[in-house]
């Protein structure tokens, strides 16, 4: 299993930028929820991709920036810094955890600024 998620963080906490970043990019983002200790209104946004390893190729990197390049200056005017917005993929394997990108899509990747985060972990066989 993968979870590919698009964050983006900002500084004034509140649901007018969390409501105006998924207005902008058009997509439906994970629902936010106060934590323990976290902000009473959200300081960030999240939008999450989950897909099986049967499923076809889900090329993360291209369709979330895709998704962000030709809204960036908006998002900047909404008050997100570059810094802030990360991509990240979650992969939960079973025997091995080999991972590969195109050239191009680092390339990519790297011009825009954007953090990338790769966790991986491997499910235990709960069947014994």
């Amino acid at each position: 299993m993968k979870y590919h998620r698009l964050c983006i963080g900002y500084d004034k906490p509140g649901f007018e930028t969390f409501d105006a970043i998924t207005q902008l990019l058009g997509v439906t983002p994970e629902p936010w929820e106060k934590h323990w200790f976290g902000p009473e209104k959200p300081d960030f946004w999240s939008y999450l991709v989950v897909s099986d390893d049967e499923a076809p190729y889900f090329d993360f990197i291209d369709v979330f920036l895709d998704l962000l390049e030709p809204k960036l200056d908006a998002l900047l005017r909404l008050g997100v810094e570059k810094e802030s917005i990360s991509l990240s993929l979650t992969y939960l394997y079973t025997h091995q955890c080999a991972l590969g990108f195109d050239a191009q899509e680092m390339l990519r990747l790297g011009r825009s600024g954007f953090g990338l985060s790769i966790d991986c972990h491997e499910e235990k066989d709960t069947a014994q």
